[in-house]
């Protein structure tokens, strides 16, 4: 039977981690590849994932993010960052890696490359940057789902100066924006917000059958 409800009526955005507790190399494997799995536009995934470990790197986030605790306790620090110019050349990689790994012909996904380069490229740039930067949500959305199966607490924060995370981690020469940070490990039994009832919607609230 599924446990997939009982992990998401289990895990919460921990306010408090214990930093005396570490992700096995183990299970961080298991919530890259979680990271990897998932589903993006196109499948293109149009991102990068940094995961940071250095306490000193962390130490200078944390002033990005609010000074908030959660960026230097807990085990790792994930930074979702968003491809900021995402165009032909990035699909004629993706569209290569499929044909690498599907051992497919020559040319047999030109047709595909070309659809998408149609409805993607010619776009603003603008609006190419908010369509990689929600990609990054289906991903962070993989990580806590894989994190809540390992009884891993995850934190996803939007509070952060993307600016100052991009000068910190050199992210404008690499065409990368700061789009989301997930902090990641186990929470501290002094965190009181564990405790909290969880406050959803009702169905009938939030669900609309045409």
């Amino acid at each position: 039977m599924s446990q997939f409800n009982e992990n998401a009526k289990w895990r919460y955005a921990t306010k408090k981690f214990d930093n005396s507790k570490k992700i096995t190399s183990h299970d961080l494997e298991i919530l890259k590849e979680g990271i990897r799995l998932s589903a993006s536009s196109y499948g293109l995934q149009p991102y990068k994932v940094f995961i940071i470990e250095n306490p000193e790197l962390r130490a200078k986030l944390q002033k990005a993010a609010w000074g908030q605790s959660q960026i230097v306790d807990a085990s790792h620090l994930f930074i979702f960052a968003n491809i900021t110019d995402f165009g032909n050349s990035e699909i004629d990689e993706a569209v290569e890696n499929i044909s690498e790994i599907r051992s497919l012909p020559n040319g047999a996904l030109n047709g595909y490359s070309d659809f998408m380069k149609s409805k993607i490229s010619n776009l603003p740039l603008e609006t190419r940057n908010n369509w990689t930067s929600k990609q990054t949500y289906l991903a962070l959305g993989n990580l806590l789902n894989a994190a809540a199966d390992l009884k891993i607490d995850v934190t996803p924060m939007e509070g952060f100066e993307a600016s100052e995370v991009n000068a910190i981690l050199g992210l404008d020469k690499l065409g990368l924006n700061a789009s989301l940070i997930a902090t990641a490990g186990y929470r501290h039994q002094e965190d009181e917000t564990q405790h909290y009832i969880k406050a959803r919607k009702s169905n009938k609230k939030l669900f609309i059958t045409l």
